[in-house]
């Protein structure tokens, strides 16, 4: 009997899944007002989207799983857990050697969460990393430095 996790053939359906789960939490995270309900189902989504991509995708879906659910739990109002998957992002980005937007959001993800934490100079340091990071095509350069822009560094 054969594993379906591991199954060649289950590949698309797992990036299927993933892309579809990945889209319907960040329709979640753009909700101007969410209930408790909105965002047990974020936090739900997140996880089953990066699933998902444990099966079905690359080592940079993974990474990107991580910073995603990081997100969900910055949105969430959760340091804790923020920064451990903020943390596991960067980490995987740097050891399957990503660069570009991926380490850059990887930064972006940490100084998210450290400012939810209220830490004003790991903030600073992190958004100093993101700003640093060379990104080769200025069509994502432009996201990030929008996406840095709404990280406030605590007082």
């Amino acid at each position: 009997m054969s594993d379906e996790s591991t199954d060649p053939k289950s590949i698309p359906e797992h990036r299927k899944m993933a892309i579809e789960l990945f889209n319907h939490t960040w329709s979640l995270i753009d909700l101007k007002q969410r209930t408790p309900d909105h965002i047990d189902e974020m936090i739900h989504s997140a996880y089953a989207s990066s699933y998902h991509w444990l099966r079905g995708g690359e080592p940079a879906n993974q990474a990107r799983g991580h910073w995603q659910i990081s997100r969900v739990y910055v949105v969430a109002e959760r340091s804790e857990p923020a920064l451990y998957h903020a943390t596991r992002c960067l980490s995987l980005c740097k050891e399957i050697g990503l660069q570009d937007w991926d380490l850059a959001f990887g930064y972006e993800a940490l100084a998210r969460s450290y400012s939810l934490a209220g830490d004003s100079a790991k903030t600073k340091q992190d958004l100093d990393l993101a700003r640093s990071v060379p990104i080769e095509k200025k069509e994502y350069r432009e996201p990030l430095e929008s996406d840095l822009s709404t990280i406030t560094i605590p007082t």
